[in-house]
């Protein structure tokens, strides 16, 4: 029986590159997100493309009874995961603390913090029961250093950070792996997320310098994930070459 695994936020950018990357690998797929025609479409082009069997389930993480409704009721030939890849998450805003809208902050919060709990809380009481899985957390370079008008996004990818390293602990009696990802700049529809759909404005974060793209993320995923069974990657910050922190570039304008 093909291994399962269980990617959120799976409808674009990381996400989605990781569930062909996945599948690729010959993972059946759980694929999850709150937009259901992308996601309807992925599970299609994952089946088509790559013959995985994929159950698409359209909900939001930050809605703790939906998670539960979803995820908390699989089907008996889905509840055996062995991989769950915590991936739905977006900035919003960038704007200093005394004038950042709250509503961004909520949101941050909601999905990048409860959201990762809910899914994990859900999840792992099954891995620990079989002995057996790996969780997988998609941090950000923002969890380990902090930038301007950055707060709020900061914080909550600090929080990850943190619960990446408290799970690792949790998890550990019962062997199941825990990762965190954390990249650098990465072109996907973060930055026009962050700004709000301005097209121009999330371009110009990328001018000058190749950044990361989701397929490089998936590698990295793919990578821990195949390595020996006794080996466990804690953390790894992956960036693109032109750049050496979260503030630092090398540009070619």
């Amino acid at each position: 029986m093909k291994p399962i695994a269980l990617i959120t936020g799976a409808t674009s950018g990381i996400g989605a590159a990781t569930s062909r990357r996945l599948a690729s690998l010959g993972y059946n797929l759980i694929i999850t997100g709150r937009r259901a025609e992308r996601l309807q479409q992925m599970a299609e082009e994952l089946r088509n493309e790559y013959a995985a069997t994929v159950l698409p389930l359209c909900f939001d993480v930050r809605k703790r009874e939906e998670v539960e409704a979803h995820l908390g009721n699989l089907p008996e030939d889905w509840q055996q995961i062995a991989v769950l890849v915590n991936n739905a998450g977006l900035a919003a805003g960038l704007d200093p603390i005394q004038s950042g809208d709250i509503e961004d902050w909520e949101r941050m919060i909601d999905t990048n913090i409860k959201g990762l709990l809910y899914v994990t809380r859900t999840i792992s009481p099954g891995m620990i029961a079989r002995k057996n899985g790996h969780i997988i957390n998609i941090g950000s370079i923002a969890g380990k250093e902090v930038y301007p008008n950055g707060n709020v996004y900061c914080a909550t990818k600090h929080a990850v950070d943190a619960l990446s390293k408290a799970m690792r602990i949790d998890m550990l009696p019962y062997g199941i792996k825990v990762t965190q990802v954390c990249p650098g700049a990465v072109e996907t529809e973060f930055s026009l997320v962050r700004f709000h759909n301005d097209q121009d404005r999330a371009d110009a974060v990328y001018k000058g310098f190749t950044p990361l793209t989701g397929n490089d993320i998936a590698e990295c995923i793919a990578t821990a994930l195949t390595l020996p069974e006794n080996i466990c990657i804690n953390d790894m910050v992956v960036m693109p070459r032109a750049q050496a922190s979260s503030g630092n570039f090398y540009k070619q304008l």
